[in-house]
């Protein structure tokens, strides 16, 4: 009897013993990593709707996409659980019935099952474990045993749909729901999660991409379906154990250049702001226009579109064809430094509008210039004379653009270039004034983000491919509201000027710009269109030149057709505060006098902009019997007034050189050159402000408003107020204009438009 209880404790304490010792093993089991250290992961590229873009595989030649449990569909993980491990949340990595009765039917010869756990899935997975010799079998109970001691159910499912084989070189619920499904873990279907799950038991006969391979599936996911739990919305289905799973095909593989752009900017899977539909249409667009002139040896063209106020990039289009070997498809041309030939001149324009050069009806020179040793031509060797600013920047003049660069003065266009993200590594004098007229390299993502503040807020800020990444700006504005708004205005239409600009007539909401390099081997064209802006480029990327790419034949179609495509949406162009608009003799281009018979609107930036009253239109007597200009009306028979032009003998020779002969002025009588036809009566006299005295400004505000107003003489219907030589604004005669004033001593002038002016001087100061 005390033999036997002896025997009973000795038994208590060694199992006692036993099970401490588990106990201690169990709480001393090193944590080991859930996945091997140096498991590699696909990275995911989406466009900025979710759409797949670029599924890559990962440092092994898989696609193996890291997803979160929360991130695959609960269907999926019900049906997968039913199939490899139905007590998963009960056991602690080995299921000792299983084992009993694997033993059992071993023994017998009647198998019964397998007695893998989904947690020895995830070990042998995890450790590479070969499991058909009892020692690796017994490796892998240890190794399951010690996940469950450290890791938690659900993080051990989820190693699982990361690691678990789907057919081929897919590993993963990740990339098996996108590759064999078309869609994200988390939105697979109740058949296709049926289907899915059967996949990794076989995973070299149940491949869903192989045509004979279907039958084995649909035979092991029917068999799932009949041991689904009572209720499930599976077991119910009754096309569930007959459904086929139909891979949308190969792996997406859309915007090439795009995505291994981003991809090289950003780690992990990625959402971009990329929109599929848009770039598709753009890349047909291309393909289509390509086309036309591919016999005339134009084969690759690029385009990027940018959201303005953004600086999302909505669409990448590198090259003609990623996978064309003949056209160097591969390279990325929107990376690429290229020059700009003309695509640059709206800056120029911006910036002698905000230094108070110009306004957008001022009067240029279109003739032969000499800068130092500098000699510029228009493209086609040939001058146009006098014209006004927005035709010579809507006809790409040469001559008045590089004219504009070199009076500007504060660094001009190379420092807004360079503060507007260009890549210039010389000092400004290495380029010159061969900087207007693209003697510099520029890519055409950088130009769009020059093109985008100008569209936009004027500010330096990069472009954005991914939505993760805003665009803080990096630097004051490139230019003003009030400039980058007329430069706009005066970049749309163009229709009018000839049958070479038809294509403008598609869209006259599109501000646009063409540019051909030197050598004819790059064409541009960039558009803005509402909030967006388009740039284009036309060339060969094995840089020969070609008589063909001209921008205004070429590129600039392809632009508008694209835009056409695109259906972008439009929006009315609201001129900032600062901006007015005047009748301006059309002409001369300045403030219309008596005998200006055509008139336009026209705007300008009061305080800034240079506007005087036209001289250019005279009244004269004329003897129609010696048909010369007389001094005045001596009652002689036949005499007549008239209008005439008087423009000055360098204006009249250029435009003679330009083709455009200007008929001259009678001569005038007696030799004299007079003009004569004058009213010389009386000027007209400041009331307001009085000169010589001082006004302060307020400290709240900033600035202070005077009244402009001047009495003037009989007949006067308009009064033009200058400050300096910047024109304020225009106003009735014998009403006031009001104007904000800045402080220090300004010159006040008043012109009436008989050309008559008054002058008043005032001193303006800060109030203490």
């Amino acid at each position: 009897m005390r033999s036997k209880f002896q025997r009973r404790r000795r038994l208590l304490v060694i199992g006692g013993g036993v099970m401490l010792g588990l106990l201690v093993i169990w709480c001393l089991l090193p944590r080991p990593e859930i996945y091997r250290p140096n498991t590699s992961w696909s990275r995911v590229v989406t466009d900025r709707h979710g759409t797949l873009l670029h599924l890559s595989t990962a440092a092994d030649g898989r696609y193996r996409l890291h997803t979160t449990l929360a991130d695959v569909s609960p269907q999926w993980i019900e049906a997968t659980l039913a199939k490899e491990d139905r007590w998963f949340r009960w056991h602690p990595g080995v299921n000792p019935l299983a084992l009993v009765r694997a033993a059992w039917g071993a023994a017998t010869g009647h198998p019964a099952g397998g007695a893998s756990t989904l947690t020895m899935q995830v070990a042998r997975l995890r450790w590479g474990l070969e499991t058909r010799t009892l020692s690796g079998k017994l490796a892998q109970m240890f190794r399951a045993i010690q996940l469950e001691r450290h890791y938690s159910k659900d993080q051990i499912l989820a190693a699982y749909f990361n690691l678990a084989p789907y057919g081929g070189n897919v590993e993963g619920a990740g990339a098996a729901a996108l590759l064999w499904c078309g869609r994200d873990a988390a939105h697979v279907t109740h058949r296709e999660g049926v289907a899915m799950s059967v996949i990794p038991q076989s995973p070299a006969t149940r491949h869903p991409g192989i045509p004979r391979d279907s039958d084995r599936i649909a035979t092991a996911q029917g068999r799932l379906a009949d041991i689904l739990k009572a209720g499930s919305a599976m077991r119910e289905d009754p096309l569930a154990s007959t459904f086929t799973l139909v891979p949308p095909g190969a792996p997406p593989h859309e915007a090439p250049h795009f995505c291994r752009t981003v991809m090289a900017r950003h780690a992990g899977s990625i959402l971009t702001t990329l929109d599929l539909p848009m770039q598709k249409e753009i890349e047909g667009g291309i393909e289509t226009h390509l086309q036309r002139t591919r016999e005339q040896g134009i084969v690759n063209a690029c385009a990027i579109l940018v959201h303005a106020p953004t600086r999302e990039v909505l669409a990448y289009v590198g090259s003609a064809g990623y996978a064309d070997r003949k056209i160097l498809g591969m390279v990325d041309g929107l990376q690429a430094m290229r020059s700009p030939g003309s695509a640059v001149k709206p800056f120029v324009y911006g910036l002698a509008l905000d230094q108070g050069l110009i306004h957008p009806h001022s009067l240029l020179i279109d003739g032969p210039m000499m800068f130092h040793d500098y000699n510029p031509e228009n493209f086609e060797g040939k001058f146009m004379g006098p014209l006004h600013a927005n035709e010579a920047l809507v006809r790409s003049r040469n001559i008045p653009a590089v004219a504009l660069d070199n009076r500007l003065g504060e660094g001009g266009l190379y420092q807004l270039l360079k503060q507007g993200g260009a890549n210039l590594p010389k000092p400004a004098n290495y380029y010159g004034l061969a900087l207007t007229l693209g003697g510099f390299g520029i890519s055409p993502v950088q130009l769009a983000g020059l093109y985008a503040g100008l569209a936009d807020d004027g500010l330096p800020r990069p472009l954005v491919f991914s939505q993760a990444t805003p665009s803080p700006p990096s630097g004051p504005p490139l230019l003003s509201a009030q400039a980058r708004f007329l430069v706009l205005d005066m970049m749309r239409g163009g229709a009018e000027l000839g049958p070479e600009y038809g294509f403008a007539a598609n869209d006259p909401t599109v501000a646009w710009k063409t540019g051909t390099s030197h050598g004819f081997r790059d064409a541009w064209a960039v558009g803005v269109r509402g909030d967006y802006v388009l740039v284009v480029w036309m060339g060969n990327f094995n840089g020969r030149g070609n008589n063909a790419l001209v921008a205004r034949s070429c590129a600039a179609p392809l632009l508008f057709e694209l835009f056409a495509r695109l259906h972008l949406p439009d929006k009315a162009m609201i001129p900032p505060e600062g901006v007015r608009e005047v009748e301006l003799c059309a002409t001369s281009g300045d403030l219309p006098g008596p005998w200006c018979r055509q008139t336009t609107r026209g705007w300008f930036i009061p305080g800034v902009s240079p506007i005087s009253m036209c001289q250019l239109h005279r009244e004269i007597l004329v003897d129609t019997l010696s048909s010369k200009r007389v001094t005045r009306d001596d009652g002689r028979p036949g005499l007549q007034r008239e209008i005439h032009e008087f423009w000055s003998p360098d204006m009249l020779e250029l435009f003679s050189k330009a083709g455009l002969p200007r008929r001259p002025p009678p001569e005038p009588e007696n030799g004299t050159d007079s003009l004569t036809g004058l009213d010389h009566g009386e000027a007209p006299h400041v009331i307001s402000p009085v000169a010589g005295r001082a006004y302060q400004i307020d400290r709240t505000s900033g600035d202070t408003e005077i009244q402009l107003k001047a009495r003037a003489a009989s007949g006067v219907r308009k009064l033009y107020w200058f400050c300096g030589e910047a024109f304020l604004g225009a106003c009735a005669a014998g009403e006031s204009l009001p104007w904000k004033a800045t402080v220090g001593y300004l010159k006040l002038r008043v012109l009436d438009d008989h050309g008559r002016s008054a002058e008043a001087g005032i001193r303006v100061g800060k109030m203490e």
